[in-house]
């Protein structure tokens, strides 16, 4: 294999692992002395000492697991964290030196990382106090666009993306409270997961806004933001803003997704990003997507009350005992102006808010998701010296709302501009379907066929649903909860997914239970004379699999069913008695084609 590792997702790093002398103390050393100590996206980087103590550490995490690298998920694996997360014996600078101090212990999700096997290679610049959408409101300087050096990175979390961007390590985390998550990723031709507030701990994360903050992730792929999510997320009750996923969101979308669009979308005169985004809709229309037209009012309404209303105020709070002439002039002007609101003017932005959010929750109810553009516009590094305020505004048109209204996100790439710079959509639904955004995120990735960030490196092949999406159970159906079937409701009106068609291994017989309506088949497991039967996998969230469970009527049950591929799955059976005087129907090789022949005759 070739000595570098520039651009590697985590599917590449684990296959390393498993060649014949590679090993982390192989490959991190070698990355680390290529990291350049001048690149203005990292604030602090690795120490010999520091890299040499995780790798200590891994070993022995690996004795414990008794050599599975199976048990360690992040084997090996250089990640970043934006510099307001804290690390033990690592400085915490939130880009402002005079705050700068040495954290005690892990963040939480540091520390979920760390036990997955992952190695902390260094730590990003950020708009100082994550106050900006920008990327240029650091002393460690502006971090400068992957793609141009004269356009910005995106903020707050520039560093975490330019390092991804560039294939440096295969995953981030930065946070968002006003779309910090997704503007760089957008920017750089990157994946941005904001995940549902709560859902990652925010425990050891300095707060900028602490009721809205996110800690979340880039990465290179979707596959690999979803998975390191998976590993950094769960419920933590030292965070008093954590939450417990409650398992009934969708996991996945329809095979014709329903996405919501702006009316009149704005892009502040950006000819450029328009034109990209019209192109990226109708590259959504050729995946089958239907695209709705909605008013978009309540969102952008709601967006203003970020930065234009009383939650200006918990920012003014977060740097409390912050000396203000140690910070950047913009930062400071910005948190300055928490003080003028009262407690009043809180209280009633709360009723503001709390009515915009159920109006555009109801909306978003009846759509998969709702597309937007990233950012709807891009501006030169110089420019930003102008109009620092406005034009960072205008970068979070379609961002600043989200974690008010309390939805999940992903930015995804969608192309490039005529004048090379990339540009992004952003996938938005209700809390707890970042799953479901997940699904119709890969969907799309892998449609696009762009390269990995800034890396000239291919977008790897589809990994398959040979397992159930997160926080789903997945179920084989074979009879009148098919697709089209009478009973189907039953599994769509529980946000269940279809993931595919397949057979179930050759011991199967299929019989038409006599009396039933509406009619169902039977099917049994033989020991002789058995067949493959045509069934349809469904995921269902695993909230919702009790509700699907509880109207199933005997003589019919669910239990374990062995597929045509070696899987098992959840699946109907049928009681051995009930079939008894039953037709035996297994040389139609499933239920859709006896019902055909029974409506023919």
């Amino acid at each position: 294999m070739s000595n570098s590792t520039t651009g590697f997702t985590l599917s590449e790093w684990q296959q390393a692992y498993q060649q014949p002398g590679v090993t982390p103390d192989t490959l991190l050393p070698a990355l680390r002395a290529q990291l350049g100590e001048t690149d203005n996206a990292w604030i602090s980087l690795a120490s010999a000492e520091q890299l040499s103590s995780q790798l200590q550490a891994l070993a022995a995490q690996l004795e414990a697991a008794n050599g599975d690298l199976a048990a360690l998920p992040l084997y090996g694996v250089p990640f970043a964290i934006k510099d307001n997360i804290d690390a033990a014996g690592w400085q915490t600078t939130a880009a402002c030196p005079a705050f700068a101090h040495e954290a005690e212990a892990d963040a939480a999700v540091v520390t979920r990382l760390r036990a997955a096997g992952a190695i902390l290679i260094g730590k990003t610049n950020l708009d100082q106090f994550a106050t900006g959408l920008v990327g240029t409101r650091s002393p460690y300087g502006a971090v400068a666009n992957t793609f141009n050096p004269d356009y910005v990175s995106g903020g707050s979390s520039s560093g975490s993306a330019s390092v991804v961007a560039r294939g440096l390590v295969p995953f981030a985390l930065g946070t968002d409270t006003a779309g910090s998550g997704r503007v760089p990723a957008g920017f750089n031709n990157i994946v941005g997961l904001k995940p549902t507030r709560g859902w990652l701990s925010n425990r050891g994360l300095l707060p900028a806004c602490q009721t809205l903050d996110c800690i979340s992730i880039f990465a290179l792929t979707v596959e690999d933001a979803e998975q390191v999510a998976g590993i950094a997320g769960g419920f933590d009750a030292a965070d008093p803003y954590s939450r417990s996923n409650p398992g009934s969101a969708p996991v996945g979308t329809a095979q014709t997704p329903r996405l919501a669009i702006a009316s009149n979308p704005e892009f502040h005169g950006d000819q450029q990003m328009q034109a990209a985004f019209e192109a990226a809709l109708e590259q959504w229309r050729a995946l089958g997507v239907e695209l709705c037209e909605i008013d978009f009012s309540p969102f952008a309404e709601l967006a203003a009350q970020l930065y234009q209303g009383s939650w200006v105020a918990e920012r003014t709070v977060a740097v409390d005992g912050v000396n203000p002439e140690d910070m950047d002039p913009v930062v400071r002007a910005i948190t300055a102006g928490g003080d003028k609101y009262s407690a009043c003017d809180a209280y009633r932005a709360e009723y503001t808010r709390a009515e915009l959010s159920r109006r555009i929750n109801l909306v978003l109810a009846d759509f998969d998701a709702l597309l937007v553009p990233t950012s709807p516009t891009i501006r030169r590094i110089s420019e930003m010296q102008d109009e620092p305020v406005l034009y960072n505004s205008q970068f979070g048109t379609y961002t600043n709302f989200t974690n008010l209204a309390d939805l999940s996100a992903l930015a995804l790439p969608a192309g490039f501009r005529a004048d090379g710079l990339p540009a992004g959509v952003t996938l938005i639904a209700p809390a707890w379907h970042d799953y479901a955004l997940a699904s119709l995120g890969k969907r799309w990735q892998h449609s696009q066929a762009l390269p990995l960030g800034a890396t000239a490196r291919p977008c790897p092949a589809p990994s398959g649903n040979s397992k159930p999406a997160p926080g789903s159970v997945r179920v084989a159906v074979v009879g009148a909860h098919l697709t089209s079937m009478p009973l189907n409701f039953q599994l769509t009106s529980r946000d269940a997914c279809l993931v595919e068609q397949t057979l179930t291994c050759a011991d199967y017989r299929l019989y038409a239970l006599p009396g039933t309506v509406p009619p169902k088949p039977g099917l049994a497991r033989v020991s002789e004379d058995g067949a493959q039967i045509i069934v349809e996998l469904w995921d269902v969230p695993v909230a919702r699999f009790g509700e699907f469970v509880a109207e199933i009527p005997p003589p019919l049950g669910i239990g374990n069913l062995e597929l045509a591929d070696g899987r098992w799955v959840k699946g109907f059976i049928c009681e051995p008695a009930a079939l008894s005087g039953a037709r035996d129907i297994t040389g139609f090789g499933g239920w859709r084609a006896f019902i055909a022949s029974q409506n023919a005759s």
